[in-house]
């Protein structure tokens, strides 16, 4: 029998990464606690404690919740405030695609969350107290949570002022963005596959029934744990077609159903969460372009910012190092589905969203080109055959465009020399450096695409 699929524990991963970016799920859980917490206090009249515990006079507890009340609506919507123009901050300075991760920050949704949190809590005391709820004990109880609650916020706060005076910066929105790419290229090296079979190890080629997206959005994740025990109910196997990121419609394959006559397209296209906008959790590419996004803004006439753009070359070559570095074994994902396949990510497609706008756009700009040729020749050292391809294509291609925009020949020799390192290959590094002229690139500038 299959197991069940309503909440499996990729799912359930997806699902709580999800809730980070949504302001109102921390807030919630703190209003509730702090309700919680006017029956705890109210536990202890009934405990027989007090003749043990000291009398609280009951004005100077009324007079501290008033003063939290009070207080706490202030800064809470001071902080509403914060937030929303370190939002906007960030959408125009770094990128649109920015804002969920900006969002997502723990320390903002902490502080929120614990101003909210303090505003409910001493109404509901106040209230409470007011109308005689608490004997002796009990006033005790709430005038220790009240100065828990203080101590709570006012750390909270002084946490809080570092971070917000940093929220929205460009640079620190950079670092965000480059964690998450981080994360999500970390996550998908110890599992190139997901967990399932690589196309590549198929028998078959690409036959079989395509099952079409119900949809036109970007998928935003995979659940195998669905497609696999669907394959096993069905009797058949399936091949991934759309990855995490992938933009699909109505005509475009999700994947493809192969050994089993009569299936239900639902049954496996449920498996994909499709949605209008791309999340950074499953899909290390989108990490990559936002980035890229980052510099590409940066290098705009109206910004002119060519310092951003090599700040995020070198944030690339930090992210394409981690990819090749080696795998640790105990995040090694194993394959344990074995009736799906899902291709892997090339090296090619990480490329191009990462290098692909910001050569464009700063083939004008000398000290940006030849820290882009500088990153090329750090990345080929990796002797990885296939992101030293990927290397000397994009080299070239960033020469010839450099070679375009420049007027000074000057400038155009010392891209030549350091796209030099980059495209000679492991025997050819010492006449490349004794000979800085290497032969003249193509100057054609090829069409490129991203999916």
């Amino acid at each position: 029998m299959p197991q069940s699929t309503w909440m499996t524990s990729d799912r359930l991963r997806f699902l709580v990464s999800g809730i980070k970016e949504h302001l109102w799920v921390k807030p919630l859980v703190l209003c509730v606690l702090s309700v919680g917490g006017i029956f705890v206090a109210k536990l202890a009249d009934f405990a027989g404690l007090s003749g043990w515990l000291p009398a609280i006079n009951l004005a100077s507890v009324e007079s501290l919740l008033s003063i939290m009340a009070s207080s706490m609506l202030v800064i809470a919507t001071f902080a509403v405030g914060s937030m929303v123009a370190a939002y906007a901050s960030a959408s125009t300075g770094a990128t649109p695609r920015s804002i969920p991760i900006v969002i997502a920050d723990d320390v903002t949704q902490n502080a929120l969350s614990a101003f909210i949190g303090a505003f409910i809590f001493s109404i509901v005391s106040l209230v409470a107290v007011q109308n005689g709820m608490f004997e002796a004990a009990g006033l005790f109880a709430i005038f220790v949570l009240t100065l828990l609650v203080f101590a709570i916020v006012i750390i909270t706060f002084v946490r809080w002022v570092d971070r917000i005076a940093r929220l929205g910066r460009v640079v620190n929105t950079l670092e965000q963005v480059e964690r998450a790419a981080g994360n999500a290229l970390d996550r998908r090296r110890h599992a190139t596959t997901l967990g399932a079979l690589p196309v590549r190890a198929r028998r078959s080629g690409d036959g079989g029934v395509a099952v079409c997206s119900p949809t036109v959005g970007y998928v935003q994740h995979i659940d195998l744990q669905t497609l696999q025990s669907r394959a096993v109910e069905f009797g058949g196997r399936v091949t991934v077609r759309a990855l995490p990121g992938t933009f699909v419609s109505t005509h475009r394959p999700l994947l493809h159903v192969e050994g089993c006559d009569t299936f239900k397209a639902e049954a496996f296209s449920s498996a994909f969460k499709i949605t209008p906008n791309r999340a950074f959790e499953d899909d290390p590419r989108f990490g990559l372009l936002a980035l890229s996004e980052i510099a590409d803004k940066a290098l705009s006439p109206g910004i002119n910012d060519p310092g951003t753009a090599i700040h995020v070359i070198g944030a690339m070559v930090r992210l394409f190092t981690l990819w090749q570095s080696p795998l640790e074994p105990d995040k090694v994902v194993a394959i344990t589905h074995d009736r799906v396949s899902v291709p892997e990510l090339a090296i090619d497609d990480l490329f191009d969203d990462a290098f692909t706008a910001i050569a464009r756009d700063g083939a004008g700009i000398v000290e940006v080109s030849v820290r882009l040729q500088k990153a090329f020749s750090a990345l080929a050292e990796s002797g990885d055959p296939e992101m030293l391809a990927a290397v000397r294509r994009h080299s070239r291609m960033a020469l010839a465009r450099s070679e375009r925009a420049l007027s000074l020949l000057d400038d155009i020799e010392a891209v030549r020399r350091a796209a030099a390192c980059a495209t000679a290959g492991a025997g050819e590094r010492m006449a490349a450096s004794a000979d800085p002229k290497p032969a003249a690139a193509v100057r054609q500038d090829p069409l490129t695409t991203r999916a």
